[in-house]
């Protein structure tokens, strides 16, 4: 293993909404989750580094989700639940301001788990001396995310986050194209 270090951001919010009203049109059951330890065994194997799993969370409502928390911690994740106020995008500003701290660490990569176009000028400035990616799904992932030097992990195809086959719509590379799949 390198000194180099790893940290996946997770923008858990975003990947759940997304997840929710534009794959499944409806509010995900626990099965239907991605699995967050799949995402930092992927990142760890594909960049050959250790990696710290950082799961953003809203606890503005005063409350945490226990069994969750309990389970981010088996995991090995980090979970960093915020407060703030009602018009405080909170989960947004602690990644904005990860991002910003990672500046300073010119040994630490990262990758983000979101689709949000809010990150692209942080992510941006990350770029030069550090390996920089985003995970999500690809079809819903920001354009602006799509800079040079940034790689692109689809949750589903390439981390194999989920259990079962998720009812997408995505442009298939002529390389990776199996007719038989249609022909079931």
């Amino acid at each position: 293993m390198s000194d180099r270090r790893t940290f996946v951001l997770v923008d858990g919010e975003n990947i759940d909404a997304t997840l929710g009203s534009s794959v499944l049109g409806r509010r995900p059951q626990p099965e239907e989750r991605p699995r967050w330890e799949r995402v930092t065994a992927f990142v760890e194997e594909q960049w050959g580094q250790p990696v710290t799993g950082l799961f953003f969370l809203n606890a503005s409502h005063g409350t945490l989700p226990a069994s969750f928390v309990q389970a981010l911690l088996a995991m090995d994740y980090r979970p960093v639940p915020l407060a703030g106020r009602p018009d405080e995008k909170v989960v947004d500003e602690g990644i904005l301001r990860t991002l910003a701290a990672l500046r300073e660490r010119p040994e630490a990569d990262v990758v983000l788990a979101s689709h949000d176009a809010d990150f692209a000028e942080a992510l941006g400035g990350l770029l030069g001396e550090r390996r920089v990616g985003v995970i999500g799904f690809r079809e819903f992932t920001s354009t602006q995310l799509s800079m040079e030097g940034v790689q692109h992990f689809d949750l589903e195809h390439d981390v194999h986050a989920f259990n079962a086959e998720l009812p997408r719509v995505r442009i298939i590379p002529l390389e990776e194209f199996d007719p038989t799949w249609f022909l079931r």
